[in-house]
């Protein structure tokens, strides 16, 4: 594996290969950590790839240009979402050759023996793409914002990772005292905990026969058996029937999710050192969203944050963006009105006069515009938002007419929506094509709003993490939330510092803006007491 060094910030300068990750991880941690105080930013293909090794032998970088996150904005942006965006691919390409399909990251196995042997880029590679990504970035109409998105975006792979390594603290004691409280005592392998057998059982009872309540054709058949025609098992539509077996099995599937998804055998795989490490996936949802491909750490249940518990003499600063959404939409369509109760901690309360005094009225009108809501009172709440604040109304608005006629929208620094699918082509123009229409035109409505809150969460999280004192370590974030453990004597600093980064990432952003993005950040021994 070879890692490229480029010595100014812009991306460009001069590249030295640092050689050997493949073969010799101590000599490249060794390469890096000599050259990290230059604080270059490194270009390399993958960050999944070079970088939990880096910080397995404890070197840390500020700054990096990943290839593979960057080649995915620029086909996205070339209407081409969805191709390869594997450095390999991006060369493959520029020379005309076979261009690989993506593998699965640096944790993805093949279902056979042996793994198909990958042909890494050397660092003459490296730099043809980069230089091809440059000249890309710099054709684009606006490359100032797009540079930031690949920054922002790039910093993000680095903070996964250190996330992934670091974990969130996470007491397996207390995990074992609530699955046991809940669920009964760990069962051996195969079988059901005590807890969710007996339901299991009472399910049964209710039926008069055997059912297994893992099992959506048998419960089908044994709701249809009891004059119940069920379409799906789904909690919200067993909400709505009168049979004795509903409440046994609304509680099994609760519980069941639980054993499931953060049960003892989950806890054996993600858990270790009283760390829960995720591996979050930046940029894993097409809005430039995290996921995560192992661990659940954006599902973590209320019931488990009791579980999340600080070092002794540390503390977990919580902190989250107030009507993040609403917020950025003031700031994008440049809307005075708008951008006047944007300036106020909550948001909604300001709004509350245009819409009859009423809070929630101004929430639903908001929610609506940004989401395409139709139902109840929305849409004479939407003739309001349309009178009152007509440039905000009108983005929203213009974002989803683009998207009905099958246009691609984009965020404010330049991330784009997906194509519209041949599959969606076809419906359009078919006998449901005015209800495909209108729901593209509610993704695309939404895109613009949610991708750039997406963007305004990364540079919060990098210039945060530029800011943290040592020891302090980013150990969750998710959406518009993050959660630093830090020692209970840096409390103070760490929340003037997250107060900072909302500000500086609103500048990087937006500019000179009258919208705050206020961050209420709390201190607390355990997550449970944060909200």
């Amino acid at each position: 594996m070879y890692v490229a060094l480029t010595s100014d910030s812009s991306g460009g300068g001069t590249l030295r290969p640092v050689e050997g990750l493949a073969r010799r991880v101590g000599d490249l941690a060794a390469a890096v950590r000599e050259l990290e105080p230059r604080r270059p930013r490194w270009v390399w293909a993958d960050a999944r790839q070079v970088y939990p090794a880096l910080l397995a032998a404890g070197v840390r970088v500020a700054r990096c240009h990943d290839l593979t996150l960057t080649e995915g904005l620029l086909l996205a942006h070339e209407g081409r979402y969805g191709e390869p965006r594997s450095a390999e691919a991006a060369h493959a390409r520029l020379h005309g050759l076979p261009v690989p399909e993506d593998g699965g990251g640096a944790t993805a196995r093949q279902d056979t023996l042996f793994e198909p042997e990958r042909v890494e880029l050397g660092a003459d590679a490296l730099a043809e793409v980069l230089a091809d990504q440059l000249a890309r970035i710099e054709a684009l109409p606006d490359p100032g914002r797009f540079r930031l998105l690949v920054a922002a975006e790039s910093a993000g792979a680095l903070i996964a990772a250190e996330m992934g390594h670091d974990g969130m603290p996470w007491r397996r004691d207390v995990h074992d005292e609530l699955l046991t409280e809940l669920l009964g005592p760990r069962p051996v392998h195969g079988m059901r905990p005590a807890k969710l057998q007996a339901l299991a059982d009472q399910v049964s009872a209710a039926f008069g026969h055997p059912v297994n309540p893992d099992s959506v054709q048998q419960l089908v058949k044994a709701f249809k058996s009891a004059g119940v025609a069920l379409k799906t098992t789904r909690s919200w539509e067993l909400k709505q029937i009168d049979h004795p077996a509903v409440a046994p099995l609304l509680a099994y599937k609760e519980l069941a999710r639980l054993y499931s998804f953060h049960g003892w055998v989950w806890a054996d795989q993600w858990v270790r050192d009283g760390r829960f490490r995720a591996e979050y996936v930046v940029g894993g949802v097409v809005s430039g969203r995290w996921a995560t491909s192992g661990g659940g750490a954006l599902q973590i249940p209320k019931v488990m944050r009791k579980v999340v518990v600080a070092d002794e003499g540390w503390a977990l600063i919580v902190a989250d963006a107030a009507q993040l959404e609403p917020r950025v939409l003031a700031a994008m369509a440049g809307d005075r009105g708008l951008a006047g109760a944007a300036g106020e901690i909550d948001l909604y309360s300001a709004l509350a006069k245009a819409f009859g005094g009423e809070r929630d009225n101004a929430k639903i009108a908001m929610l609506s515009a940004m989401y395409g809501g139709t139902s109840g009172d929305a849409p004479k709440l939407l003739a309001v938002m349309r009178e009152r604040f007509p440039r905000a109304y009108r983005f929203v608005e213009d974002a989803a007419k683009a998207g009905e006629e099958g246009k691609l929208v984009r965020s404010w620094l330049g991330r784009t929506s997906p194509p519209p699918s041949q599959r969606w082509k076809d419906l359009v123009s078919g006998p449901d094509g005015v209800r495909a229409a209108r729901d593209r035109g509610r993704f695309t409505r939404n895109f613009v709003v949610q991708a750039t809150a997406a963007e305004w969460a990364l540079a919060l999280m990098a210039v945060l993490r530029g800011l943290l004192p040592e020891p302090a370590r980013l150990v969750f974030f998710q959406h518009d939330e993050v959660m630093v453990h830090c020692p209970l004597g840096q409390a103070e600093q760490v929340t003037a510092a997250i107060a900072a980064a909302a500000t500086e990432a609103t500048r990087l952003l937006f500019g000179a803006t009258p919208v705050r993005f206020p961050m209420e950040a709390v201190t607390v021994s355990c997550y449970a007491d944060a909200k």
